[in-house]
């Protein structure tokens, strides 16, 4: 047997079921809180990003970096010499004919037992003495800046200030043997301004 299919509901039911869902939604609606009522708590809230410019970098930074690389310079040793091309070239003809009449009193001194003879006006003593004096801060300064800068000297124009810095260690080095010797051999120093009735005149 066939059922009989469902009557569809009147018009007047279906207008009701639809009138009580909107005041349903109505109420609800009446209980939930206003849009305005959100806020954002402030550790929530976007904050706007500032951006960067080369303007509100710390100026430092260029300083620091510009420390850096002449740190940097003078641990590898390559720093430049504050001598200019002229000074360079002066002190390596002054050392030069520093240390070569300093090697020439010594072999005198070797030899005889006295230095150079004072002079005329006592020219020679002096230029003997002034040498020995060049020789020495020669060395000192090419030791000082072999100690800042972890080498010698610039070779300077032609190697003239190379020269003189080698003249003038080797001019010292035999210095030394030649004070061994004059003590060893002939028992006195020699006076380093000649006076009468020395040993020499």
């Amino acid at each position: 047997m066939k059922r009989p299919s469902p009557r569809a509901a009147p018009p007047t039911a279906q207008c009701c079921r639809a009138a009580c869902a909107l005041l349903v939604l109505l109420a609800l609606a009446s209980h939930l809180p206003s849009v305005g009522s959100f806020t954002l708590e402030p550790s929530l809230a976007v904050r706007p990003k500032i951006p960067i410019t080369a303007a509100s970098k710390p100026r430092c930074t260029h300083r620091q970096s510009a420390l850096t690389k002449l740190r940097s310079k003078e641990e590898s040793g390559d720093v430049e010499s504050a001598l200019g091309e002229a000074e360079t070239v002066i002190l390596g003809v002054a050392g030069t004919a520093a240390s070569s009449i300093m090697l020439y009193s010594e072999s005198v001194l070797f030899r005889t037992g006295c230095g150079l003879p004072a002079g005329p006006l006592g020219l020679v003593g002096a230029a003997e003495g002034i040498s020995y004096l060049g020789v020495v801060a020669l060395v000192g300064y090419s030791v000082f800046t072999k100690v800042r800068t972890g080498k010698g000297l610039p070779a300077g124009p032609g190697g003239i200030l190379g020269a003189a810095e080698g003249l003038a260690y080797l001019a010292v080095v035999a210095g030394s043997f030649v004070l061994i010797a004059q003590i060893t051999n002939f028992g006195y120093m020699p006076n380093a301004v000649p006076m009468e009735g020395g040993m020499c005149q």
